[in-house]
């Protein structure tokens, strides 16, 4: 993160003496990303965080992915995507569903209505985006309560688990890198403060304010690293640390804070990124002006990114480019790399004159093609890739 933070209690001097009320001394933990040659954080625990008395492989279910075949434009729908609902309920860790991946990327999609096991990713960093609903985001370096609209910043191997809140429960999008996500590096300066031509800055994002402690022993740690899950016991509880300082921990950012870049003609999609992460970006399209040259066409015009999977998750308001093709709230729509795709049919006539665009929706763009998951495959609109054909075809 590009800005110090500090939290609970801790020494004048890091690496020095720092003593328990009974007399013992707290046990440090240095994490650190990039070999310890960039951000860190540093943490004090009551017990030993090494402290482990047991660990066994977890066999996983749901993680295969299958190639775009064959290529073509797709739409999936996640309202349609069952969450059974079991004695043990359904949670935002192992209850995620699949939807794609790469070697860079999994995204995936969850609507917990009970609290996770405590989980740790090493394999990267994770995005979570709110689609509605509420949660605490628990954590050894505190809790986050987040709300629709907020994404999710947990930097890779932070052990948290996530808590529903409210009567209903969330929608969580879930995006797990092979390394680390960011504010892109043109937003920042050569120290890493955020620019006046960011679209966002440090005075936007939320962090943990208080240490969270509890008890325990002999505490279960679900770990994901790149071979798979394994359960590891500990014998403290890891929310067990009084202070911590640094510039490496999780934090929110809400897209309604995102400020849009508008121009008199239409905008290309980099004005709208949010995050970078390892061969993908993150945007964020907001309610905003629209171009206002006297004949500027609104809407975006025919495009075909060629190095890039385009995958964009409708959130809300009303899409105006997308109008019949059968995309609405919650939608996915995946326009590949080897695929020209625009508005559909008409759209670009009748955004003539529009001042105003009342849509959000979240895009990643990766620059590897995305396999489909299994929630892809039982969420998908099978004749989507026809909704630009205005001749169409019987059946």
């Amino acid at each position: 993160m590009p800005y110090y933070r500090q939290v609970g209690e801790i020494p004048r001097k890091r690496h020095t003496r720092f003593r328990q009320p009974d007399g013992s001394l707290y046990a440090e933990e240095l994490m650190g990303i990039e070999g310890f040659s960039s951000e860190s954080a540093l943490l004090y625990h009551r017990g030993l965080p090494t402290a482990v008395v047991a660990a066994e492989a977890v066999t996983e279910q749901g993680r295969a992915t299958e190639p775009n075949l064959p290529l073509r434009p797709r739409h999936f729908r996640t309202g349609e995507l069952a969450f059974p609902r079991g004695e043990a309920g359904n949670d935002a860790v192992t209850g995620r569903r699949l939807l794609f991946g790469n070697s860079d990327v999994s995204i995936c999609f969850a609507v917990p209505d009970t609290t996770s096991p405590l989980y740790r990713n090493a394999t990267g960093d994770e995005l979570c985006y709110v689609q509605r609903g509420s949660a605490r985001f628990e954590t050894i370096y505190g809790a986050l309560e987040v709300a629709e609209g907020d994404y999710v910043l947990l930097p890779a191997s932070t052990t948290y688990r996530v808590v529903p809140l409210g009567e209903q429960p969330p929608r969580l999008y879930l995006v797990e890198a092979t390394g680390h996500i960011g504010p892109p590096k043109r937003y920042l300066s050569a120290k890493g403060q955020f620019l006046e031509s960011s679209p966002y800055c440090e005075r936007d994002l939320r962090g943990p304010t208080e240490p969270l402690l509890l008890e325990g022993e002999h505490v279960d740690v679900l770990v994901r690293h790149h071979d798979g899950l394994t359960r590891m016991t500990y014998e403290h509880h890891p929310f067990d640390v009084v202070g911590w300082d640094g510039c490496l921990y999780p934090w929110v950012f809400n897209i309604a804070d995102f400020e849009p870049i508008t121009g008199r003609i239409h905008q290309p999609p980099p004005v709208h990124q949010t995050f970078e992460g390892p061969n993908f970006v993150v945007c964020s399209f907001c309610p905003r002006k629209v171009d206002y040259h006297p004949d500027s066409i609104p809407v975006p015009y025919n495009h075909a990114n060629v190095d890039s999977d385009e995958l964009m998750f409708y959130v809300g308001g009303n899409y105006e480019a997308r109008k019949g093709s059968g995309i609405g709230i919650g939608s996915l729509s995946l326009h590949p790399s080897g695929c020209s795709h625009g508005p559909q049919p008409g759209a670009a006539e009748a955004s003539l004159g529009a001042e105003r665009f009342d849509e959000t929706a979240v895009m990643i763009d990766t620059f590897r093609p995305l396999r489909l998951g299994e929630a892809a495959t039982a969420s998908e609109d099978p004749a989507y890739y026809r909704s630009w054909v205005t001749n169409k075809p019987n059946g």
